[in-house]
């Protein structure tokens, strides 16, 4: 072959490359619109050491970080510093760590006192504000399911709650504009997806998990019971408390055997540990995976313990009502406040 020729192909290959390189990005461009701003990333680069909130600051949401020095405010801290770094919860699992584990050391060591709030002064929006799906495990304590007189489950049940249901640590649920009674407490682990799941096994389920937040699968027993479906039992507007934080997986530890409680005005109601779980956090993961893909930012409620009303004998259940104060807390992931209206 001359040299000609050989100069042509490469020219021509160059030029084809070229051109179906440009339609691959017009084709990913347009996928990535219609997908629409909130495309999930399959597997960003996780964030690792740290406690996440959201705050609001007028009428939005912003990122902040619990420290020792109290919670960074990353918008203001990436001013000062001129860094880089997300905007939210939901930003940094979904599109990962951005600089914020750099940002957040370079402040602790040289960032001034402005960059650091008084926890007790913000006011707390929901752990995760935008997850794409919402998943609930349904009598996945042994104990619990025993005192609700169900059997032990043979596979996880599952059933889902919407993004509307999403609560803030301190927050109210407004169970007076709900037309039902017998309103019961749910305190739960709820596990926060770091990368996209399908179809992982049991062994590797754990490597795609953020981390780990409080949270409370609020019902309504009365709408629960009126089918076979839980839907409406578990889906009025602000049933999902979840917070204070979004504990990533590697400062929670062990969230198969965390302390887990709730607090009716003070009295405890709830009291076991995780271990008390039929599935385990890595057989949810998987056998979730199995059957959909999970998404970074999906979050899943896995279940209450015992001491649950539902489970009183009928002569005991006094259900809650406006003006109870709840508490639900576990071990290392924070104290979960709200109240009824």
């Amino acid at each position: 072959m001359n040299a000609n020729r050989r100069g042509f192909l490469k020219t021509s290959i160059a030029s084809t490359t070229a051109v179906a390189a440009g339609a691959m990005a017009t084709v990913q461009s347009a996928d990535a619109k219609s997908a629409g701003k909130g495309a999930r990333v399959a597997a960003p680069a996780m964030a690792k050491g740290l406690k996440l909130l959201n705050f609001r600051r007028g009428d939005h949401f912003e990122l902040g970080v619990m420290t020792e020095r109290g919670v960074l405010d990353v918008a203001k801290a990436a001013r000062q510093l001129k860094l880089r770094a997300p905007t939210t919860t939901d930003d940094v699992i979904q599109n990962g760590d951005q600089g914020l584990g750099a940002l957040v050391s370079r402040a602790l060591a040289t960032g001034s006192k402005e960059l650091f709030m008084d926890e007790a002064k913000i006011e707390y929006g929901p752990g995760v504000t935008n997850p794409e799906k919402i998943v609930c495990v349904g009598l996945n304590y042994a104990r619990h399911a025993r005192e609700t007189n169900n059997p032990i489950p043979k596979l996880p049940i599952l059933f889902n709650k919407f993004n509307s249901t999403l609560n803030a640590h301190r927050g109210t649920v407004r169970v007076s504009a709900v037309p039902a009674e017998k309103f019961d407490y749910e305190a739960e682990l709820v596990i926060v997806m770091g990368r996209r799941a399908s179809n992982v096994s049991e062994a590797e389920a754990l490597s795609y998990v953020f981390g780990y937040a409080t949270g409370n699968d609020f019902t309504a027993r009365d709408l629960q019971s009126r089918s076979s479906q839980w839907m409406i039992g578990k889906n009025s507007d602000g049933f999902g408390p979840v917070g204070p934080y979004i504990v990533c997986a590697d400062v929670a530890g062990n969230a198969d055997n965390l302390k887990i409680e709730t607090l009716v005005n003070g009295e405890v109601r709830q009291s076991s540990n995780t271990n008390d779980m039929v599935f385990n956090c890595a057989q949810i993961v998987s056998y979730a995976s199995k059957l959909f893909t999970l998404e970074a930012g999906d979050i899943i409620f896995t279940g209450t313990p015992e001491g649950v009303i539902a489970g009183y004998p009928k002569d005991k259940q006094v259900w809650l009502k406006p003006g109870d104060k709840l508490m639900t807390r576990i071990e290392r992931l924070g104290d979960l406040e709200f109240s009824l209206v």
